[in-house]
């Protein structure tokens, strides 16, 4: 088709369709995000390096002599106790236990245990599924009842309904975990005797398959209760919280003007959005909820690292404290470095800044 030459020499057709301008913003907003992530983790491995020192020298300062500790009730020589120091490498200056532990650590060895005579890695690897697995079952009951229980609470503002669960949350809230897991492991375990009063399984049951699995789960009850009333409170709130700020908002006034019942208005408009400081609040728990299982676990005897760190203070175990330490801390800055991305990917106003 040949095109047609208007006056001035201005022409229509193909030819006259202008060039695409390529979108400028999208490597910017990729450079954008790449530099924000880089300049995340850069905090988070510099977080990490001041863990690993701090960590060193703080359970230094701990009272106690660990030779001393693992000598306790036997008659030991002075020459024995001081021939166990050189085995531990503890008669070396500070300065070169921390440069042999800096080393070590490099290489993924965490040390050895003064007390259970094995690798603090292997330790570390038996505990870490039961210390998962109550945490785990505990944060998901508590994040689904928080988020339900505070998008009701908020839509109801001012009811019974609302200033029961507010005044509940808050009071769950304000309680310490193990004056609660003392409270529930006296009431339920040894006046009415409804749970075992620790452990993970039963002493010599024997139990396989189906019989195990509700074995572990009889035992997980109370610890779960715990740690999930504690921690639901505060998702409870701050849900609560973020959906009354949204229901202010006009594209709600719209969605209800467009025929929207109110279900619908909550469900699909102003829950969504009211999500965001929510999520970021879920990874930030996650992180500490593992570190924060120490008490529970110390409570109810549960065979986690919780557990493990415990034992390990009384000592003092000295690497086990360290690798522990180390993976609570680690674990922790990781989960707050996915929260930092995880809120700029999900609020578009922080994606164009």
């Amino acid at each position: 088709m040949t095109d047609v030459v208007l006056t001035g020499g201005a022409r229509t057709g193909p030819a006259a369709d202008p060039a695409p301008t390529p979108d400028i913003d999208e490597p910017h907003r990729g450079g954008s995000w790449l530099r924000f992530a880089a300049t995340k983790a850069g905090g988070a491995l510099v977080s990490l390096v001041m863990v690993v020192v701090l960590g060193f020298f703080a359970f230094r300062i701990l009272p106690g002599d660990p030779v001393r500790s693992l000598a306790r009730g036997r008659r030991v020589s002075p020459e024995q106790l001081e021939a166990m120091r050189v085995e531990m490498g503890l008669d070396q200056p500070l300065m070169a236990q921390f440069w042999r532990y800096l080393t070590d650590l490099l290489r993924g060895n965490l040390g050895y245990s003064y007390t259970y005579n094995q690798p603090v890695s292997e330790l570390i690897g038996e505990r870490l599924l039961p210390t998962l697995l109550l945490t785990g079952t505990a944060f998901a009951i508590s994040v689904l009842l928080g988020l339900w229980l505070g998008q009701r609470a908020a839509w109801r503002r001012g009811s019974f309904f609302d200033r029961a669960q507010t005044g509940t949350a808050l009071t769950l809230w304000s309680v310490p975990t193990f004056w609660l897991g003392l409270l529930l492991l006296l009431v339920f375990a040894g006046t009415l005797h409804w749970f075992p009063t620790g452990g993970m399984i039963s002493v010599g049951s024997g139990a396989t398959g189906v019989a195990l699995v509700l074995d572990v789960a009889h035992h997980m009850v109370l610890p779960v209760l715990t740690l999930a009333a504690v921690i639901y409170a505060q998702y409870l709130l701050v849900m609560r919280a973020s959906l009354l700020e949204e229901m202010t908002s006009d594209y709600l006034v719209t969605a209800r003007a467009k025929g929207l019942n109110e279900d619908g208005v909550r469900r699909r408009h102003a829950v969504p959005n009211a999500l965001l400081p929510t999520v970021t609040l879920i990874f930030l728990a996650l992180g500490g909820l593992i570190g924060g299982a120490v008490t529970v676990e110390a409570v109810y005897s549960w065979p986690g690292l919780g557990y493990l760190t415990f034992q390990a203070l009384r000592a003092p175990d000295f690497p086990v404290l360290q690798g522990t330490f180390v993976v609570f801390s680690a674990i922790v800055i990781l989960m707050n470095f996915i929260a930092d991305l995880l809120y700029r990917s999900l609020d578009p106003r922080l994606r164009t800044a």
